[in-house]
């Protein structure tokens, strides 16, 4: 929707009405986080993207055939994107299980032997480092190295048992994929009520907001994991050094790059403290060359995300913290998109 027809329909809505589809709006994203459907929600914005890019890709290739393409032309357009939508998930996900099946069963055994191994080697931290600098820490390290590691091996314990959870997640996020794709290709009403109208530029926004960050996020995450894959199996092996669980690493390093900042932060930490049960020189370089993607994401991050939703990172960090203390790791991940959202409403008001 653009801005010009978002305030249009702003004025034209009275306040009581603009002031009941902001409550109606806050309501909908306040029981998503209580009830725990936010893959739901993601998926069905996500589904929604997609479909319309889609629609838009064949009608185009429809209008070269056609200087002005008929009706039924363009509703097989939109059906043809949502079935592709609905179907593609399906086909990729049995196509990835037929040929990869060892390796995604093994996955969760896979990431929570990861955690153990993180937790071991912080535990056995001084053991890892040459004496001269053993003997430098203070005697209150062995205890904060013991306090993190049964927090680790507290996650572990989760991870291992988290099976049905990630299969409730991904059914949340098939039906959200649905919801989304049958939105983005219904039939539009020419009139309708004041309330509803507010309540579309309501989700308009939200949707420009999920848009905005998603997109840079997932391109952010792909440099990010491409250059530490790079580094892991080509350039470490180059100097006969090699990192256990790296498959498991590679993946941390994307599903954990899709969460700004604080994603990239904990895939770093991880890292370093692998590459330090190998040897103090392979912590090092690990450091060193984590730093500088970190240097270059940061630059992205502050260029694309911040440019495009006026973002500044302490604000962006700040409402991930407060949103992690109250939801847990899912408000870790609704935050970005649901501040950026937010800014989008006070800068539309002309409170911002």
């Amino acid at each position: 929707m653009s801005r010009r027809r978002a305030a249009q329909l702003d004025s034209h809505v009275s306040l009581p009405i603009r002031m009941a589809s902001y409550g109606l709006m806050a309501a909908g994203l306040l029981l998503v986080m209580l009830v725990g459907v936010l893959p739901g929600l993601l998926a069905a914005c996500l589904g929604f993207m997609l479909t319309r890019w889609i629609n838009t890709w064949l009608v185009r290739l429809a209008r070269r055939r056609w200087h002005h393409p008929p009706t039924a032309v363009l509703l097989w357009a939109a059906r043809a994107a949502s079935i592709i939508v609905i179907l593609a998930p399906l086909l990729i996900l049995f196509s990835t299980f037929n040929h990869y099946r060892s390796m995604l069963l093994t996955a969760p055994h896979q990431f929570t032997e990861l955690t153990d191994y993180v937790a071991r080697t912080v535990l056995e931290f001084k053991a890892h480092l040459p004496e001269e600098i053993a003997d430098m820490l203070p005697e209150e390290a062995e205890e904060v190295q013991r306090t993190v590691a049964v927090y680790l091996w507290s996650k572990a314990a989760a991870l291992a048992n988290a099976g049905k959870e990630w299969a409730v997640g991904f059914l949340y996020a098939y039906v959200g994929l649905l919801i989304g794709s049958l939105a983005a290709v219904r039939v539009h009403n020419k009139w309708n009520a004041p309330l509803t109208d507010a309540l579309k530029l309501r989700v308009a926004r939200f949707g420009d907001a999920f848009r905005q960050i998603v997109t840079a996020q997932f391109w952010i995450a792909s440099f990010n994991t491409a250059l530490t894959a790079v580094f892991l199996l080509l350039v470490l092996p180059m100097f006969d050094l090699q990192l256990p669980y790296t498959r498991a690493l590679i993946t941390l390093t994307f599903v954990a790059g899709l969460i700004p900042i604080v994603g990239n932060l904990l895939c770093n930490v991880v890292i370093t403290i692998v590459g330090l049960s190998v040897s103090p020189l392979t912590a090092l370089v690990c450091l060193g060359f984590l730093i500088l993607i970190h240097k270059a994401e940061y630059f992205i991050n502050a260029k694309v995300v911040g440019r495009r939703t006026h973002i500044a990172v302490w604000e962006l960090l700040a409402v991930m913290f407060m949103s992690e203390a109250i939801f847990g790791p899912a408000g870790l991940v609704a935050a970005p998109l649901f501040y950026a959202y937010l800014k989008k409403e006070l800068e539309a008001a002309h409170l911002v």
